[in-house]
């Protein structure tokens, strides 16, 4: 099954929805590797590696959930650097975010998101879009 895991970069500047999306797995029994990049610069870091390492996350079998509204580097300016990356131009990316401004949803529909998804307020409601998630990455065929 380990073949089969699914490698999940959470870019998100929020601590307290890193622990819910943390909890919401472990309700859900999800086992993917989990990483977690604060803003989107030091997510592009851990998909690039730095000065020849490797990078944290594996090649293959990734996907991105991406918030929007964070320091340093916002979620639509990582999608854009993210499509410009010819080695990270086809990672799948899901935004889970709190803007429901039509303008980020439109750029990010433009940028190839796999999906845009408001965070629900409740936790229950949380751990089940979690759930549906992972549902449909188990689903979809990666390379």
């Amino acid at each position: 099954m380990k073949e089969r895991a699914i490698n999940i970069l959470l870019v998100e500047d929020d601590e307290v929805d890193v622990m819910n999306v943390k909890r919401a797995f472990k309700k859900s029994k999800i086992a993917n590797p989990l990483f977690t990049a604060g803003n989107g610069l030091e997510a592009l870091a851990m998909l690039r590696g730095h000065a020849g390492s490797s990078p944290v996350i594996p090649n293959s079998r990734r996907i991105v959930l991406l918030d929007i509204n964070m320091p340093k580097m916002n979620g639509i300016e990582f999608l854009q650097e993210l499509r410009q990356d010819p080695g990270l131009a086809l990672t799948p990316v899901v935004v889970l975010t709190t803007s429901d401004e039509d303008q980020d949803r439109v750029e990010a529909y433009k940028l190839n998101v796999a999906g845009y998804i408001l965070k629900p307020v409740t936790f229950s409601s949380f751990a089940e879009v979690m759930a549906a998630l992972n549902k449909y990455w188990t689903l979809c065929e990666m390379p």
